[in-house]
């Protein structure tokens, strides 16, 4: 195992590179505004003949997703696609018509359901749950759920997970995901369907559109993650076949305070799989 180095820009990795899948929350934006200049890579990239995937665990669908996009200030350029979890669990409660849900999750995430055939009922009714996230991500953790999820333990239902990150960037803070709720539910001893990353089908997906985009089937060495998160993009990544971009100024950002490079010791505390590369933050 090597050292690994920080990168200048994301022009010094792209000459072997058709397709970028790149994480959005962390990469693109912070929850409250664009990163100009990574929105400017990924438009450069494209400007070139590349393809940009977005993939995101967003619990709403990908025209959702680009609406928020589009109210953070990223253009539509930066991008040829989105693929969310978001639409992955929406083909969850479509393919299981007429079943009930219990849904957990803020109001801003209806979309989930939104036109399916999919009662929303209380704990006690439902026939699966479904959560997009908490009730109020502002005050409350995994841990306000857990008399909820022995409830649903102790009547077997399934917990579908829209959005299997622990934690994202909102701002300066980091507030808790679907994720947290999702793993305190495994642990307790619940069935969890995760829909996502680090799962194969966002990436299957994903790949699936880069493939239109290109007009052709695209190798898996000629393919760049970027992402934020050891455990969802890096992991994913790895378990996909693809190399990953490792943006540091994330949910990580403590640990690479004050770093110029990782040594092999270090590489493999931090990360288990080493990315490509790292990056403080994207940039062309």
């Amino acid at each position: 195992m090597t050292t690994l180095k920080f990168a200048e820009g994301l022009r010094d990795l792209v000459a072997d590179v058709d397709v970028l899948l790149s994480d959005i929350w962390g990469v693109v934006h912070n929850g409250l505004a664009a990163f100009a200049d990574a929105c400017e890579a990924l438009q450069n990239f494209r400007s070139q003949g590349g393809a940009v995937i977005l993939i995101t665990n967003a619990p709403r669908p990908a025209d959702s997703v680009q609406r928020q996009l589009r109210k953070l200030h990223v253009p539509d350029e930066t991008y040829d696609a989105i693929v969310s979890s978001g639409d992955l669990a929406r083909n969850f409660v479509a393919g299981h018509p007429g079943q009930k849900i219990y849904w957990v999750g803020p109001d801003r995430d209806s979309s989930i359901h939104r036109g399916l055939n999919a009662g929303l009922v209380p704990l006690e009714q439902a026939d699966y749950i479904v959560c997009t996230g908490l009730f109020d991500d502002e005050t409350e953790s995994a841990e306000n759920y857990r008399a909820m999820l022995l409830k649903a333990r102790e009547r077997k239902l399934t917990l579908v997970c829209a959005n299997p990150d622990i934690v994202v960037e909102r701002g300066d803070r980091l507030i808790y995901c679907a994720g947290a709720v999702a793993e305190l539910y495994l642990e307790l001893g619940g069935e969890v369907i995760f829909y996502g990353k680090p799962h194969r089908p966002i990436y299957e997906r994903a790949m699936a559109l880069a493939a239109e985009r290109r007009g052709r089937e695209v190798m898996l060495n000629r393919v760049l993650a970027i992402g934020d998160s050891v455990r969802t993009d890096l992991a994913g990544a790895h378990g996909f076949g693809i190399d990953c971009l490792f943006v540091t100024r994330g949910i990580h950002s403590e640990e690479f305070e004050g770093i110029d490079q990782l040594g092999p010791a270090s590489v493999r505390e931090l990360f288990g799989h080493p990315p490509r590369a790292l990056i403080r933050e994207l940039r062309w």
